[in-house]
């Protein structure tokens, strides 16, 4: 039997010819072989690494550069500076050699990479500025990101072998920025991997969940897709069509979110697979022959109208192609089915990016003008960093519209664009000074949502300025973006006109500006920043000589005990009663070595001592969840940036109580409850706060909510309970 240096072994000779093959195609022998001695050297002059960690990191760099191969589809520039990168990164070789001996192309990629070096070492928390970094390096060449998103891969497919904590770190950077970078790209399978590795990590129960009833059911799926797929292939064999059709399940991730959104048992989803049709087609006989393939698919089986996605006539801009249908196979059950050519679906499984320019294949404009975009919205130096994280995820919109000028002229939205998206996405002066809209001849607000087929006509007006509630009325990142510009500019002009009539009154009444004392009013008058109380001045929402009264009485300080809060609104004024929730106990350590900071635990899946946790940056504070909870997957990737490390301190208080709720569920016989009570009310340091229960034919079952310091002591009660007899189960419920 082999043991794990033998297998290591026979997985680099593998690898090393695997690639030795690819730069053999288009490289000399010599070139070639300058590409090994580099790699060799470098490794030799890792001297604090040993030989154990020397063949881990080569077959790490090597398997990273066999996804760039095998599952993105690219060459050997992009593959050699991926086997570079570490030599360069610890600067064993320098970028001007490598220039001279692999060329310019290499240097660039490789250059790229070492801008956003800093993301390798994987930071407690997601970091706004790395992001910012690596999505600057995305707008300069996208090559470097295919080797940012292939080593990401890599690294989660490695992550069994790392601790639970890195291993969350990874999860949280595939869920919130690399799961999407990929989709965006058109990378599905590679999306889909990241997402369902990153599930596996920090929801595994509701992983092995799904994998356990995908295997369950598999015999059943496989025969009713070869039941559907039977009478068709009897068709298409008719044809003079080559084709090749198969039946492929949908991913664990895809399926754990419809089962959250919609809110339904795991057996009630019909949509568990999709059947691919995919041509041998000439391209000028592509859409004639997928469209062919439609008319056999619906005359077979009933079309449902409502579901067709045509996107063969408009393709998505990330170039993906296909006609997806949903028709009434056997059974009366839908079925998706995805008709597409060879091409297609290269391009829908490695992505439009792997073919443009880097492959000699013209695509459409579309990653370049998105690209075009995302550099424009990251280099705004106007725009707060959360910003710029926040439009960059609207760039990765999942679903689109298509819109078109008076003239015809197409357009690609996300869904949801309004009017003033759209002249925004026209020009920027055309959306700065747009006052409504005309779709399909009718006149609409600046406001209105579009829909795919929409003829848009936009009306301008010289006098029209943006205004702040603008923000709420657009999605994409270049309206946001030039918005926010705008609107800086506007408070700009608006700070200068009320300096100037601030500093003309205190003349006219003779006084001598101070601005220590000018500054120390503001903070007084509760003004977060300098900007909003001049602006406020000359929105004429504070009175300029009410302003200079203020001013004189701080400085004779003859105001101590007034409130100056009565210059503002006091409206929204409330005292907010101490909530019993927070907590500050050294219990509890957060992010770094934070120790007594206010926090909350959340609701939703009621963490106690000794659980996997984490932190989570909300509008009310710092809130600590399970690493199970049902949300955490959703926070992960729609809030990356907010999420902050979290464990418990190496010893309990002893003070400290949390709560828990059970699920229990047993045979109703004589007594179960109360003995159920009984053991409960014995236990040290368990509180019954509540319990419910329910009957049934014969069963029962039920909530306790208990108090208990540790998971040690709810795992103890636990066992206790499923001793008593009747009892089938008891759980641990999220809330």
């Amino acid at each position: 039997m082999k043991t794990d240096p033998d297998i290591r072994i026979d997985d680099y000779v593998f690898l090393h010819r695997k690639l030795y093959d690819l730069f053999r195609q288009k490289w000399s022998m010599q070139k070639t072989g300058s590409l090994k001695k580099t790699v060799r050297d470098s490794l030799q002059k890792s001297v604090d690494e040993n030989r154990e960690g020397l063949l881990h990191n080569l077959l790490f760099d090597m398997r990273t550069a066999t996804i760039l191969v095998d599952e993105i589809g690219l060459k050997q520039a992009v593959v050699c500076a991926a086997l570079l990168f570490r030599p360069v990164l610890k600067g064993h070789v320098a970028i001007d050699d490598i220039r001279k001996n692999f060329g310019d192309e290499v240097a660039i990629i490789l250059r790229g990479l070492k801008k956003v070096s800093d993301l390798a070492e994987k930071k407690s928390r997601v970091e706004s500025e790395n992001y910012i970094k690596l999505l600057l390096s995305i707008a300069e060449d996208v090559r470097v990101v295919f080797i940012l998103l292939a080593e990401q891969l890599q690294l989660m497919r490695d992550a069994k072998e790392i601790t639970s904590e890195k291993r969350l770190d990874l999860s949280i950077e595939s869920a919130y920025l690399y799961a999407p970078l990929a989709h965006r790209l058109g990378l599905y399978t590679i999306k889909s991997e990241l997402e369902d590795l990153s599930l596996k990590y920090t929801d595994r129960e509701t992983y092995d969940f799904i994998a356990r009833k995908l295997n369950e059911t598999k015999r059943s799926r496989d025969k009713y897709i070869e039941e559907f797929i039977r009478p068709l292939k009897e068709r298409l064999d008719k044809t003079s069509l080559k084709y090749d059709i198969k039946g492929r399940t949908k991913s664990i991730h895809s399926i754990n979110s419809k089962l959250k959104k919609q809110k339904i048992e795991f057996d009630n989803i019909y949509d568990l697979f999709a059947i691919r049709i995919i041509l041998d087609s000439p391209s000028e006989m592509e859409k004639t022959h997928c469209w062919q393939v439609y008319s056999i698919v619906t005359d077979m089986y009933q079309p449902n109208p409502k579901r067709l996605k045509d996107w063969l006539s408009i393709p998505k801009s990330n170039g993906y192609e296909s006609l997806h249908i949903t028709v009434m196979g056997p059974d009366s059950k839908w079925v998706e089915v995805q008709i597409r050519t060879r091409r297609m679906d290269d391009i829908a499984e490695r992505g439009l990016a792997a073919h443009w320019k880097y492959k000699g294949v013209k695509e459409e404009s579309t990653l370049d003008d998105w690209l075009k975009s995302l550099r424009e919205s990251l280099e705004s130096k106007d725009v707060d960093i959360r910003d710029k994280l926040g439009d960059f995820k609207l760039n990765l919109y999942e679903e689109e519209i298509f819109v078109f000028t008076p003239k015809g002229d197409l357009f690609k939205l996300p869904k949801g664009a309004s009017v003033l998206d759209f002249a925004f996405a026209i020009h920027s002066k055309l959306g700065s000074t747009c006052v409504s809209g005309k779709v399909n001849g009718k006149n609409v607000p600046i406001k209105h949502l579009l829909k795919s087929g929409d003829q848009v006509e936009i009306n301008t007006s010289s006098h029209q300025t943006p205004k702040q509630d603008w923000l709420n009325y657009v999605v994409t990142s270049k309206a946001k973006t030039r918005i926010r510009q705008l609107l800086k500019e506007e408070a700009g002009k608006q700070v200068d006109i009320a300096k100037e009539m601030l500093s003309r009154r205190m003349k006219n009444r003779k006084i001598d500006l101070d601005d220590p004392l000018l500054m120390q009013l503001i903070k007084k008058l509760k003004y977060k920043t300098v900007t909003d109380f001049y602006i406020d001045i000359a929105a004429e929402k504070l009175e300029v000589n009410w302003v200079i009264d203020r001013y004189l009485e701080l400085g004779s300080k003859d105001i101590e005990h007034r409130d100056l809060s009565t210059a503002t609104s006091a409206d929204n004024f409330v005292i907010k009663p101490h909530s019993q929730d927070i907590k500050s106990t050294d219990e509890l350590i957060i992010d770094q070595n934070l120790t007594g900071v206010d926090y909350r635990l959340a609701k939703c899946c009621n963490p106690i001592y000794g659980d996997e946790i984490f932190g989570f940056v909300s509008s009310q504070g710092i809130k600590i969840h399970r690493i199970s909870c049902p949300n955490a997957h959703d926070l992960f990737s729609r809030f990356g940036y907010r999420i902050l490390k979290a464990r418990w301190s190496g010893k309990a208080s002893g003070t400290a109580s949390y709560t828990s709720v059970l699920r229990v569920i047993g045979n109703d016989q004589l007594n179960i409850v109360a003995n159920l009570m009984s053991i409960i009310s014995k236990e040290d340091g368990v509180q019954m706060r509540s319990i419910s229960i329910d009957s049934n034919d014969g069963l029962f079952q039920g909530n306790i909510t208990v108090m208990l310091a540790n998971t040690s002591m709810l795992e103890q009660l636990m066992k206790k309970l499923k001793a008593v007899k009747g009892v089938k189960s008891v759980t641990r419920l999220n809330y």
